[in-house]
């Protein structure tokens, strides 16, 4: 009896060891990723000799907003994608009078480009791992409707390397909440890694 205990003790240590680890490897990237500039190639030696003042700078640090790319990756080192938060909607409008927000709720609406930059096929549901925050800490899943904005993201998505995919997340709110932030994360939101951009 006192051995089962035992068996018991050190086997609900190891899953509260397992469960802490995990939750230590969690993380909410914001930072975008970097862009070279469009005129590089034309840079003349006075510009190269203003660049390397300001490499003496320190960089600000950038929080992701609607226009910027995150990298975010999913539970294999070869998952990985390159994602852009195209446009925002606070609010959007349904594209058929069949499909409609619910009593004292409105559509929010994300556009979202994702592009394979992992070597494994990325297959799933993206609209999966997006939601969205409001001012007062509520998060709310994404929603199925079409809008008159544009296509929505396929439910079935399987991109190989160097592919991509564009379309709308709809999400639904209370009519009075102060979206601010929209969240996305690969293998239906449970990887370990989510992207994060403010939309307020």
């Amino acid at each position: 009896m006192l051995r089962a205990r035992t068996i018991a003790t050190i086997i609900t240590a190891s899953l509260l060891t397992l469960t802490a680890c995990n939750a230590a490897d969690d993380t909410v990237n914001t930072t975008p990723k970097k862009t070279a500039p469009k005129d590089a190639a034309h840079k003349d030696a006075d510009s190269k000799d203003s660049d390397s003042e300001q490499a003496d700078k320190p960089e600000e640090k950038k929080t992701a907003a609607i226009g910027d790319t995150l990298t975010v990756h999913g539970f294999s080192h070869n998952e990985q994608l390159d994602v852009t938060l195209k446009k925002w909607l606070p609010t959007a409008e349904p594209s058929n009078e069949y499909e409609v927000p619910q009593d004292g709720k409105r559509w929010a609406a994300a556009q979202f480009e994702l592009v394979n930059t992992g070597s494994k096929v990325y297959s799933d549901s993206p609209s999966n791992g997006a939601q969205v925050a409001d001012s007062k800490g509520q998060r709310f899943h994404s929603w199925f409707g079409d809008i008159t904005a544009g296509p929505s993201m396929s439910s079935e998505v399987r991109l190989p390397k160097g592919e991509k995919a564009l379309g709308w997340i709809v999400f639904e709110v209370p009519k009075n909440s102060k979206l601010v932030s929209i969240q996305f994360g690969m293998n239906s939101g449970f990887s370990d890694e989510t992207g994060q951009w403010t939309v307020k």
